[in-house]
């Protein structure tokens, strides 16, 4: 399994940004479409920490408290791709974006150790 990241970039506070992360292979026959999937953040000398994430059978998604509002995530089963709107851009969004995927669709996919497969991630820089 392989997942790419790309969106990533430098915006004003208050811009907006769309991440992609595409997905690829498979583990044991699980793909995309047995997968939950997340993004999580990691900023410069800070800790990892999710940010949102949508199990496979699309319900209602969960989002971090500092996000919500602000950011949506979705998927594209056809396209085995998932995505994260980013608006309303704040400086403190400065980070490193991680798609991830549970090929378990665990319950818990809010939860870092929950999750398979990472990719490299994708700068967001958000000036003030």
């Amino acid at each position: 399994v392989q997942l790419v990241e790309s969106g990533g970039g430098l915006v004003p506070a208050g811009g907006s940004l769309r991440l992609t992360c595409a997905f690829s292979g498979s583990d044991h026959g699980r793909t995309f479409g047995s997968a939950a999937m997340a993004w999580f953040r990691q900023a410069q000398g800070k800790e990892r920490e999710f940010v949102a994430g949508i199990r496979r059978g699309e319900v209602i998604p969960k989002y971090a408290d500092s996000v919500k509002g602000r950011f949506t995530i979705s998927r594209d089963n056809d396209k085995r791709t998932v995505y994260l709107q980013l608006d309303h851009l704040q400086p403190d969004d400065t980070a490193v974006y991680l798609c991830t995927a549970d090929l378990s669709d665990s319950a818990a996919y809010d939860t870092e150790g929950e999750f398979d497969y990472w990719g490299q991630g994708t700068q967001v820089t958000v000036s003030s």
